[in-house]
């Protein structure tokens, strides 16, 4: 028998009372070990960014990796990791925080629309619009109702960007209150890491169980076949980079880009780019 595909193992079950308890942010289904997962990750490395060089040479269609989670889950690192395996060129990576006066004066998906992928390119959302429903469900500021709208208009976003050939990679990092903690010590014990560290993010760290309810409402809501939420445990850092190398391996093997075949005179090409002959010494 086959085996699962990654994608198919981890995608958000939308139907589960709980879709962030599948696979806990400690385990890592899909692979024995951290030495396999260096191994893999390896080889195929190399298959992502020859695919991904052949999804920039079409010019054609585009996929956005969508990287969701709460502070210290490893959107930089995966970005890093992962990201750093292809050509950079062909990438084009947002980190959104929290929005500036002039992105808070437009409507909330205008700032996402500016940094889509062109045609051709991966692109990176650390944080996407998914944080314009998760903050105001934490923190309040907005009504039911229009987070309902939020959701309605999130939804008809993405249908019309897969209607314009763009692929939806979104994955959630999922990591555990314990190793949460234990990453915001290492930033305070660390000299060269304390610049990582905002003192919010403790008081963030208190509304934990408000932030992974309002994950489940996002993993529940917005979880179509055509554009679905992969949830990655993320406590192991190495399995969170394959993981999520693994599922973009995945996605683009599916789409399968290719090189393309334009109509050129080779001959008469080749025959301009012979050597000139070689002139006589003037004596």
């Amino acid at each position: 028998m086959a085996a699962m595909s990654l994608r198919a193992l981890l995608r958000a079950r939308p139907d589960a009372d709980d879709p962030l308890a599948r696979h806990p942010p400690d385990s890592h289904p899909g692979i024995k070990s951290k030495k396999k997962a260096r191994a893999s990750l390896d080889g195929e490395g190399e298959r992502l960014a020859g695919l991904q060089e052949r999804l920039w040479a079409e010019k054609a269609r585009t996929v956005l990796l969508v990287l969701q989670g709460i502070d210290t889950s490893g959107k930089d690192g995966t970005i890093e990791h992962v990201i750093g395996l292809v050509n950079p060129l062909g990438c084009r990576i947002t980190s959104f925080k929290r929005p500036t006066a002039e992105e808070a004066r437009h409507h909330f998906l205008w700032r996402i629309r500016r940094a889509l992928p062109e045609p051709g390119q991966i692109g990176v959302f650390g944080r996407s619009h998914y944080e314009d429903v998760i903050v105001p469900r934490v923190h309040g500021g907005l009504p039911d109702e229009a987070i309902d709208r939020r959701y309605a208009e999130i939804a008809r976003f993405e249908a019309g960007l897969l209607a314009g050939s763009t692929t939806i990679v979104k994955c959630f990092l999922h990591i555990s209150y314990d190793e949460q903690r234990e990453r915001l010590l290492d930033r305070l014990d660390n000299p060269d890491k304390r610049w990582k560290f905002e003192e919010g993010d403790i008081d963030e760290r208190a509304l934990w169980p408000s932030y992974q309810d309002a994950f489940r409402e996002v993993l529940r809501r917005s979880n179509p076949d055509t554009a679905p939420w992969y949830v990655v445990p993320a406590d192991r850092k190495w399995y969170r980079n394959w993981a999520v190398a693994r599922l973009l391996l995945e996605t683009l093997t599916e789409m399968a880009p290719e090189y393309p075949r334009p109509a050129l005179d080779i001959p008469a090409l080749k025959a301009r780019l012979l050597p000139p002959p070689r002139l006589r010494a003037v004596k």
